[in-house]
């Protein structure tokens, strides 16, 4: 069959994303914070955008020339008497104040690192060192230790090195042989430093494992830590379930002295470097508030830090000018309106539909808000979806990093969404609402003999809930919940 080449005509329809609606879609799933680093970099790049509670300062496009000015100041000035010295002359001659404290100038402005702006109201600022904080971190804090300890030029290299594979829990990430052939070194070189370095501050920093962690601890105990270093070294599987008699047994001991080194065991540090632990708390701000007005729950936006954009009307006129503008100009000022407008309407859109989906979820979580978390339903994407006419992937993009202030606390939107779990008599009740009825029975529960998962099961369908064994195991590790093995206390 020969190949040839023909010309034909085919129509097709195809979906096209513009980027004006990849920037909408874009706006819908950006957090507050997020949308208003986007709206304040915004208005550095576009001319046309303006915020509308900041008075803009237009271009002056008519300038009065320096003799009008001139002239003005002198008319405003007839009739005035002045009462201040003037300290330069127009000929550009120095002409000091009869009183003037040249020696105070001298000393207070010209003093190193003097700013004017540390002289504020006649107060004096706080120093720089209150000023600037910066917070040691346990790297820091045990190099500064080892470069005041007796350390050769060789020892100083591999005890840097070894500093920095700790992790900030205080804890050695890499093996002594990697360290060892990284810097070209013998593993009992590296070892004998490393052993240096346990006895830096804080103490158990530099161990390997939590066995080592706490051993390292136990030897300020002196000959009182004998007993419990012997524990942590061969029985901590038995001591981490509490197995007080098993222990006792094996080190023929009484159990009253395992129960006393298990309370001091329970006091040491399981992660040294927690204190140099310099991460700052992430604050939420919400999206949504919701307040209750009487018997029915009112949503607003919180717009509070967003700037409301508007289109210059300066750039407005100079398109109106029509011939006195140069045609790039035109275009481009066209351009940027285009882009601005559209920024604005996104945003406005983005707002809406944000106020939708809160609204919609307050009507399904009526009793939520009303009762608390164990009235909380079973809801799913397509439910708010259907209720605002729009498409699920548009629900999901509007409820993603967002938050909503309510009565009963702060929420993620996506909180309100769970999956439904099936009543023995009908109906339905949330995840989240079973996970607080097993929280509740694993507290009320005896610790000498704690519930297993299957009783916890059985417990709950007292609740006309039904769920499996290994749902129930499933929202306890969720919850952060031990094993029954692990959670059982021995007398």
């Amino acid at each position: 069959m020969a190949l040839e080449l023909k010309q034909s005509v085919k129509l097709s329809q195809q979906l096209v994303v513009t980027p004006q609606l990849q920037q909408a879609i874009k706006l819908l799933q950006l957090s507050r914070l997020e949308l208003s680093e986007i709206i304040q970099n915004e208005l550095l790049e576009n001319p046309v955008l303006e915020d509308a509670d900041v008075q803009p300062e237009e271009p002056e496009i008519e300038k009065q020339s320096a003799g009008e000015i001139h002239e003005q100041a002198k008319d405003e000035d007839k009739g005035h008497e002045h009462t201040i010295d003037e300290v330069g002359s127009s000929d550009g001659t120095l002409k000091e104040p009869a009183d003037f404290d040249w020696e105070n100038y001298l000393n207070t402005y010209n003093a190193p690192g003097y700013s004017a702006e540390r002289d504020v109201g006649g107060e004096e600022a706080p120093t720089f060192e209150n000023v600037l904080r910066q917070s040691e971190s346990l790297q820091d804090h045990l190099l500064w230790q080892i470069h005041l300890s007796n350390f050769n030029p060789r020892e100083l290299e591999l005890g840097t090195e070894i500093i920095g594979n700790i992790n900030d829990d205080g804890y050695l990430q890499a093996t002594v042989d990697e360290i060892a052939s990284k810097i070209g070194s013998s593993p009992d070189e590296v070892e004998s430093i490393l052993k240096r370095i346990q006895e830096f501050d804080p103490i158990g920093v530099g161990a390997r494992d939590l066995r080592e962690c706490l051993l390292l601890q136990t030897k300020l105990l002196g000959d009182d830590g004998r007993l419990v270093s012997e524990i942590i070294k061969n029985h901590l599987p038995e001591l981490e379930r509490h197995n007080y008699t098993a222990i006792a047994k094996k080190l023929d001991v009484p159990p009253q002295k395992i129960k006393d080194a298990a309370l001091i065991v329970s006091a040491l540090e399981p992660k040294p470097g927690r204190p140099f632990n310099s991460e700052s708390p992430q604050y939420i701000t919400p999206d949504v508030y919701v307040q209750k007005v009487g018997d029915n729950y009112v949503v607003t936006l919180n717009e509070d830090g967003l700037p409301k954009l508007r289109v210059s009307d300066f750039y407005r006129r100079a398109l109106m000018r029509g011939s006195s503008v140069a045609v790039q100009t035109k275009d481009y000022i066209q351009e940027r309106m285009r882009a601005a407008v559209w920024l604005i309407k996104s945003i406005h859109q983005r707002q809406q539909t944000l106020y939708k989906v809160a609204s919609s979820i307050v009507k399904f979580q009526r009793e939520f808000f009303d009762k608390g978390l164990m009235s909380l339903k079973p809801l799913v994407l397509k439910d708010v979806a259907e209720d605002i006419e729009m498409h699920e992937s548009t629900i999901s993009r509007v409820t993603a990093n967002k938050f909503m202030h309510t009565p009963r606390g702060i929420f993620e939107l996506k909180f309100f969404f769970n999956s439904g779990i099936h009543q023995l008599e009908g109906g339905g009740v949330a995840s989240e609402a079973v996970k607080l009825l097993v929280k509740k029975i694993i507290s009320e529960e005896n610790l000498r003999s704690p519930l297993s998962d299957q009783e916890i099961a059985e417990k709950l369908k007292g609740y006309n809930i039904d769920i499996a064994r290994r749902t129930v195991a499933k929202y306890r590790e969720s919850l952060g919940i031990l094993p029954s093995s692990r959670r059982r206390r021995m007398e």
